[in-house]
């Protein structure tokens, strides 16, 4: 493939978290040939966008009537992030929609067109985890989503498979990321995002009770991982050769809640100050106690970069971006 500043890109979903941040990556990187798709409507995503170097903005519906006609242009990638990621989500109409029927529209004409295809899967097609969470296909009939949004992405993953698309293509399981330009996902805002505020608001944060023996309150555990590296990791599989199938996108290693409530703590420096309160019964059930990427396949692929510590990463997230109301971007903007 071109160096990535040649190169053509496309970028669905990429008004939203992940999407704005690789278009964030792609500057860096010298690429400005971009083209956005996303579905705005009233929401705050425009802001991750005022401070990005891009060539043309279609609305989703627009993307798909050119799909359909066949005028959507040339690309040399594509980075398909645009999907309905709420893990709340019951209409499975519309997930199947949005997140599998278009999935495969876009990747079947990526891979007529040749341009190099790379989607967001995501950890929650690991369900509980008792399955282990390993990226080798061998094993991806055997996974159990927990909730309509992982069982959509697994769908793709599972089709893909069975297409032989695995073998051209790279689809990338996302665990927790935090980071950045995530401000207008809701309730879906990472830990992080909704503690700075309630500290800001009450000085206090506040975590869902454990509901089983083995866990304590705020001992549950995630894979964190920062939206800065979910982008160097994310270009590095885009842009090299025969870095093709599944791959985790994580830190490797499980922090407890209660070590991401410190270090919003620490880094607003603040006394820590936890209350834990119910979880809703409708999640109880399809709750994660336990995640943590395998990531010796990133590796293996050649990223060797090391993964920055949940300190380090908190505190750049807190004080540069949310105690200044900063998004990716702003410190590449020319100054007035």
């Amino acid at each position: 493939m071109k160096a990535l500043e040649d190169c053509r890109v496309l970028v669905t979903g990429g008004a939203g978290f992940i999407g704005s941040a690789l278009v964030w990556g792609l500057n860096r990187r010298g690429a400005e040939q971009i083209v956005i798709a996303d579905l705005l409507e009233s929401s705050e995503k425009w802001r991750n966008l005022s401070p990005l170097r891009f060539e043309n903005y279609l609305e989703a519906g627009d993307l798909l009537s050119r799909l359909d006609s066949g005028s959507l242009g040339d690309f040399d990638l594509v980075l398909h992030m645009g999907a309905c990621s709420s893990t709340t989500e019951r209409d499975l109409g519309y997930l199947i929609r949005n997140n599998f029927e278009f999935t495969k529209r876009l990747a079947d004409w990526s891979l007529w067109n040749e341009a190099r295809f790379v989607y967001a899967s995501s950890a929650a097609t690991y369900g509980d985890g008792s399955r282990g969470m390993s990226d080798d296909e061998t094993g991806l009939q055997d996974l159990r989503p927990l909730n309509g949004y992982g069982f959509s992405k697994q769908l793709f993953d599972l089709y893909a498979l069975r297409k032989g698309w695995l073998e051209k293509m790279a689809g990338l399981k996302y665990f927790n990321i935090y980071g950045p330009n995530e401000n207008h996902k809701g309730d879906m805002r990472s830990l992080v995002n909704k503690s700075y505020t309630q500290v800001v608001d009450t000085g206090s944060i506040r975590l869902f009770k454990s509901y089983r023996p083995d866990y304590a309150d705020g001992e549950q555990k995630r894979d964190f991982l920062y939206i800065k590296d979910a982008v160097d990791m994310t270009l590095h599989l885009a842009t090299t050769a025969n870095a093709n199938g599944l791959f985790n996108i994580g830190s490797g290693e499980a922090h407890t809640w209660n070590e991401l409530a410190g270090a919003v703590f620490a880094a607003m420096g603040k006394t820590p100050r936890i209350e834990y309160i119910d979880m809703p019964p409708e999640i109880r059930e399809k709750y994660q106690y336990f995640t943590q990427a395998d990531i010796h396949r990133l590796r293996s692929a050649g990223y060797d970069r090391p993964v920055t510590s949940l300190d380090l990463a908190v505190s750049d997230y807190v004080k540069n971006y949310l105690a200044t109301d900063r998004r990716l971007g702003d410190e590449i903007r020319p100054a007035l």
